[in-house]
Parts: C-alpha cells; sequence; structure tokens
C-alpha cells in the first residue's frame, strides 16, 4: 500500500505579535507607576531593629529636620481625598477658606512647614516652586500657638468621621533638640493621641537577642 506523504510546513514563528504585547505591558506598567514625592526636608533618623514598613496610606507623618523645623504630611495614596479634607477642618477651626487648587497643591507637595499665615501663598505656588523655597517650620514651640495640634486635630477628625484606622508617624533627625521634641509630644496629648509610631533606619538585630533568634528561626519554620 503506498505511503502517503504529509505536507511539510515552516517552524517560524511570527513573533511580531509577541513584541507588541510585550510593549503594551511595557507601556501599562509606564503609566501605572506612582512615584513617591520627594521630602522638602533630609533627616538623619537614628537606627532600630523593626522590621515593619513604612505605610504609604491611612498615616500622617510629623518630620523634624536637625535645626528643629516641624513639617506635617498626610499618606494617602490610595484615597487621594483625604488631603483636602484635612484642608476643610483646618479652614473651620482657623477661620481659612481653600480652593480645589490649593486642595491639589496640597496632595502633592509631601509635606508642609509653614505657619498658617502663609499656608495659602504657598499651595498658590507651582510644586516646583515650592520646593525651592525654605520653609520655615510650622511653629510649635509657643505654647499659646502650637499649631501642630490643629493638623493632627484635622486629620484625627476625617478619620474619625471615615471610620477608618489612622497611623501616627513621627520622623525625627537624631540632631534635633529636645524642646522642640517636647512641643511635638504636647500636640499629639492635646488631641488625646497618647501612641504613635517613630520611623527610624532599619538595621541587624543585635546578636543573640529575642529578636535575632526569632529571624533565624524562620527560614527553617518556612520549609
Amino acid at each position: 500500500m503506498p505511503s502517503v506523504k504529509m505536507p511539510r510546513h515552516s517552524t517560524d514563528t511570527d513573533m511580531t505579535p509577541f513584541v507588541d504585547i510585550a510593549f503594551l505591558i511595557l507601556s501599562f506598567f509606564i503609566m501605572a507607576t506612582k512615584f513617591k514625592p520627594k521630602e522638602p526636608i533630609q533627616t538623619e533618623i537614628p537606627n532600630s531593629v523593626s522590621a515593619e514598613e513604612l505605610p504609604e496610606n491611612d498615616a500622617m507623618m510629623v518630620l523634624i529636620d536637625s535645626t528643629n523645623r516641624v513639617f506635617f504630611a498626610v499618606l494617602s495614596e490610595k484615597d487621594k481625598t483625604i488631603p483636602g479634607k484635612v484642608l476643610d477642618k483646618i479652614g473651620s477651626t482657623r477661620q481659612m477658606t481653600f480652593t480645589a487648587d490649593q486642595k491639589e497643591s496640597f496632595r502633592k507637595a509631601g509635606a508642609v512647614g509653614v505657619p498658617f499665615s502663609q499656608l495659602s501663598s504657598f499651595l498658590d505656588l507651582e510644586t516646583e516652586e515650592q520646593a525651592k523655597i525654605a520653609q520655615p517650620g510650622i511653629p510649635v514651640t509657643d505654647t499659646l500657638d502650637n499649631q501642630l495640634i490643629y493638623w493632627i486635630g484635622a486629620i484625627k477628625q476625617v478619620y474619625a468621621e471615615e471610620r477608618r484606622e489612622l497611623k501616627y508617624l513621627v520622623k525625627g533627625d537624631g540632631m534635633a533638640t529636645y524642646p522642640t521634641i517636647e512641643a511635638v509630644i504636647a500636640a499629639f496629648k492635646r488631641n488625646d493621641q497618647l501612641k504613635f509610631n517613630l520611623v527610624t533606619s532599619l538595621e541587624n538585630a543585635p546578636t543573640n537577642s529575642d529578636l535575632d533568634k526569632y529571624n533565624r528561626r524562620m527560614p527553617a519554620k518556612s520549609k
């Protein structure tokens, strides 16, 4: 019986559709990537052995630099309406009004360190211009006008109304002096907020400490 010869087809594969898909995926990641805003001040923070990551959402941060300037930041990447609501609360307690553009400017600023008397004019500037200005810091050492009290109170009220948990962070330079730190703590106390987290630079746990022993057990437990 004669054998039937099957026609041979080329084994070459057209890669053009795959290249198109690769570029589409690359374009998606480029467009979807969010860059962390540059902080207006540089702080040399102390070291710690904590492994907890710094939150990017539902948190507020008080920053203190080496010259004792105090800044306030709202960390809310997921809910971009929070910074505007915080400004509305500030306005209601300080008899101030803010425009939609100023609220958006506050959201993009990353951190603000100016007195309330300069806040509106600061938010009217473009983000690039804000970065060029040496902000004087939020007044805190005057016990009669510790303006950080209003910032903490405003964001605390916003999250209470949203019924969401808020994380309180303090990031201080190691050269900051005690009077400024005391004033920051006083602002938390005035808002009945007695717990907050200190932001530190991570380092290895001390040898044979409980955390060191725990870390050494982790690979064995995961197998």
